[in-house]
């Protein structure tokens, strides 16, 4: 059956879907009144279940099959602190010249409002009845990488046997992402008054020589070859009695990107390294927030690169969706360098892939933009997969 007919209704249901998201702003652990919009919206599609999880998280289910396939976007985006600047208002939902604009638009709120439908047009075309379809927008994606998903299948008895990201893609089939390590490195210092610095020890000074380093180890990264690994020093303190006084301690916080063939082990001897013949140390970074729901997220970012094979099963059913809305299968694949919900299925060896409207490199800037037709190929993309699955 042809992908390419949604009718006129259907369609503009969808775009009106994807303006109202926009216009709901959502930024990270403030998402419920986007979760309960979306609830909302998959009830009214005729969805079989649906509920917001203890963390916030929307889910909905489509079928009662075998089969588990569960489609995930993230509710949550970075915050708009530059409003005035922007071209079209970032809140506006509005389409100009056949593009959808506002904060999500791209990261990633078109992906998401595409997957409810997708799901919803499977359904009517038939394409669930031996399947069970699952459908979320989870929380706090922006700073807890599939901390969301982790809890969802902890707390529920959701085990899918595969999993499509929706992030952006540019509605391209994509085949894995980068590693991430976020690390906080910690010199330590003896405090003395400003007026008699040679009694104490300067922790910043120290820090600086291992600053040095971080440098070096991302010359020597970005020398390697295509694709490679990147580091990065993202933020640095220090404790000091006061102004007056030598700093008894310095932090700095990296963010480290693996390319395959690297992995967690590698970015413990090059932390190693850095801190070599230094009094410092270093930790995982990290990460604790409070969700909408008031639930708790620890997340330690720290997370190998994964990818899947041209021949994985999930790859060719994605090259026959594709061939059903484009006509042809892909004729080439994206590999994100950009973390992702991917890896908690990931890490519990679920088969993942990635695939969603929206150029990536427009997400997180100002006048964020969606081109609408890629929304509407992305629905039917979706269904077809659920179809070929």
């Amino acid at each position: 059956m042809s992908m390419n007919d949604m009718d006129a209704a259907f369609e503009s249901d969808l775009i009106r879907f994807a303006r109202d998201l926009v216009r709901i702003p959502s930024f990270s652990d403030k998402e419920g009144e986007l979760a309960r919009h979306i609830k909302d919206v998959m009830v009214s599609l005729g969805y079989d279940e649906v509920f917001i999880d203890r963390v916030g998280n929307v889910v909905g289910r489509i079928g009662s099959g075998e089969k588990t396939i569960l489609f995930d976007s993230h509710m949550d985006t970075v915050e708009v602190n530059d409003a005035d600047e922007w071209r079209v208002p970032p809140f506006s939902g509005e389409i100009v010249d056949g593009r959808l604009y506002g904060r999500g638009s791209v990261d990633m709120k078109s992906a998401l409002a595409a997957s409810v439908y997708g799901a919803a047009l499977a359904k009517k075309r038939g394409m669930t009845g031996d399947k069970t379809v699952y459908v979320t927008g989870t929380v706090c994606e922006e700073f807890c990488d599939g901390e969301n998903l982790k809890m969802l299948f902890t707390e529920h008895p959701i085990k899918p046997d595969w999993v499509i990201i929706c992030e952006p893609s540019d509605n391209t089939v994509t085949l894995g992402h980068k590693g991430k390590a976020q690390v906080r490195l910690t010199t330590r210092g003896v405090s003395a008054h400003g007026s008699a610095p040679e009694k104490g020890v300067n922790a910043v000074y120290a820090m600086a020589g291992i600053i040095k380093r971080v440098e070096a180890l991302n010359r020597r990264l970005s020398a390697s070859g295509h694709p490679h690994g990147t580091i990065v020093l993202s933020d640095i303190s220090c404790v000091s009695a006061s102004l007056n006084a030598v700093p008894s301690e310095c932090s700095i916080y990296l963010d480290r990107r693996m390319v395959p063939g690297e992995s967690a082990e590698t970015v413990r001897r090059e932390m190693d390294e850095l801190v070599r013949d230094k009094d410092a140390f270093w930790t995982v970074g990290t990460l604790r927030h409070t969700t909408w729901t008031g639930a708790e997220l620890t997340y330690e970012p720290l997370h190998d690169p994964w990818s899947i094979g041209r021949d994985h099963p999930l790859t060719r059913a994605c090259d026959r969706a594709y061939a059903h809305v484009w006509g042809t299968p892909p004729d080439r694949y994206d590999f994100w360098d950009f973390g992702t919900n991917a890896v908690t299925p990931v890490a519990m060896g679920i088969p993942t892939i990635g695939f969603g409207p929206g150029e990536y490199k427009l997400a997180h800037m100002r006048d964020e933009n969606c081109e609408v037709g890629k929304i509407l190929d992305a629905c039917r993309f979706y269904a077809a997969l659920i179809g070929e699955l």
